[in-house]
């Protein structure tokens, strides 16, 4: 049996099924938007106007296109990549000068991370300086754009290239179990990294300000007691230069955590509004999500080292993706060719991830009502959803397959199912 000929079969197979079904879905959420656009769903009729309901949809609508755009030139690139040969060449170019060496085989995962981010980036630009800007979010310069860009991608290498050399080393190193200590070196990286973003890697990009004294900070600093919450600090950021579009978040790991609140959001939502947005977020981390989500990557993470390491020793495994090897199994090319074949063979497992999140995202709304105002809750995301220009009518399926968060009328309909449920205990 040729097992390379089934490989590849097997992989097109999934990749033009994929594609096919992605586009039914984009086709179901554009139907069920419009279908929708002309009323306000009964849920919000009261607190969002027609106006901001038609541009969400046209909005969204407009986005969805575009992905089809972005994913058919991806489609594109993925095919001239393996079956087209690029990547043959690449690994033919890169073994001729360099040899079977480490420095090659970073070379080659180099030279794919440029060619993936130049061709990007004009889908990057026209998002946000057409789409985001015919909408009202984008408040971003040309030139900060470029800097951004700039510095995420030397970011990317300063960052990337000394943990894909020890990966690559260990794997030259470590005999049949490298993947384990491979996987170790990998699972410590992002806890590094985890620990070090607040203070070290946000700043690069955005100005973080202590939160000024006032009801803002006094209403948080009461929830965090309540809560039991210790983190370092309470900050405001300077989100406000690139879009005008809020947001919340708490970054850090372990001691290290600090609390950030868009400058967009404290502009948007009164005090009590903005308490219970960040009880939703500590809600997260009180009830574990963040360290389940870390053990789940820690799981899979190790799961995909073995299954790469079984991969990178099948002949069949690069030649059913374009390339024959010339001088032995080419670490930096398996791990090229792994990262382009997993995201293929998984999309159909994507509601199993969106079920779990959205599952979260109730459960962090029923921790913010328990230790704030409902209400306040419910008013702060009709806000967001209405200033965001976020779909009140998504199609479920479609849903199912990209929403990390519940729905909007389902979402609203819990929390105030868990309003009463309050009020009714007291």
């Amino acid at each position: 049996m040729n097992y390379s000929s089934a490989f590849e079969t097997l992989f097109l197979f999934f990749l033009f099924g994929g594609f096919a079904l992605k586009y039914y879905l984009d086709c179901r959420e554009i139907r069920c938007i419009r279908e929708n656009r002309g009323k306000v769903p009964e849920a919000f009729a009261e607190k969002i106007t027609l106006e901001a309901h038609q541009k969400a949809a046209d909005y969204s609508i407009e986005n969805v296109r575009f992905g089809e755009l972005s994913r058919l030139v991806s489609l594109g690139l993925t095919l001239i990549l393996t079956v087209g040969g690029l990547l043959q060449i690449i690994y033919l170019m890169t073994t001729g000068w360099l040899g079977n060496t480490i420095l090659a085989q970073v070379v080659v995962i180099l030279l794919i991370g440029f060619i993936s981010g130049l061709i990007d980036l004009p889908f990057s630009w026209y998002q946000t300086f057409k789409i985001e800007a015919k909408y009202g979010f984008n408040t971003t310069t040309p030139a900060r754009f470029i800097k951004d860009t700039l510095m995420s991608a030397a970011l990317s290498i300063v960052l990337g290239v000394p943990i894909v050399s020890l990966i690559l080393w260990l794997w030259n190193v470590s005999g049949p179990y490298w993947w384990v200590w491979a996987w170790a070196a990998y699972m410590l990286f992002n806890v590094i990294i985890l620990w070090l973003y607040p203070a070290v890697i946000a700043p690069l990009f955005n100005k973080f300000s202590p939160l000024p004294d006032g009801e803002l900070k006094d209403r948080l600093e009461s929830l965090l007691s309540r809560i039991g919450f210790s983190s370092r600090g309470l900050y405001s950021m300077d989100a406000s230069k690139r879009s005008a579009k809020g947001n919340a978040y708490m970054t850090g790991f372990g001691k290290n955590k600090r609390i950030v609140l868009f400058d967009t959001l404290m502009n948007k939502l009164t005090p009590e509004e903005t308490e219970a947005v960040l009880a939703h977020e500590l809600g997260h981390y009180k009830l574990n999500h963040i360290y389940k989500m870390l053990a789940f990557s820690c799981v899979f993470s190790l799961l995909f080292f073995w299954l790469l390491s079984v991969l990178a020793d099948c002949q069949w495994f690069y030649e059913g993706l374009g390339v024959n090897l010339i001088q032995g199994a080419s670490h930096g090319t398996a791990l090229v060719l792994f990262s382009i074949a997993v995201p293929v063979f998984m999309f159909p497992l994507a509601p199993l991830s969106s079920y779990f999140s959205r599952k979260h995202e109730f459960e962090a709304d029923a921790f913010a009502v328990k230790y704030s105002n409902g209400h306040a809750l419910i008013s702060a995301l009709v806000k967001l959803f209405s200033d965001n220009a976020s779909t009140l009518t998504p199609d479920p399926v479609y849903s199912a397959f990209y929403s990390s968060h519940p729905d909007a009328a389902i979402r609203i309909q819990a929390i105030e199912e868990a309003e009463k449920a309050k009020a009714a205990s007291h």
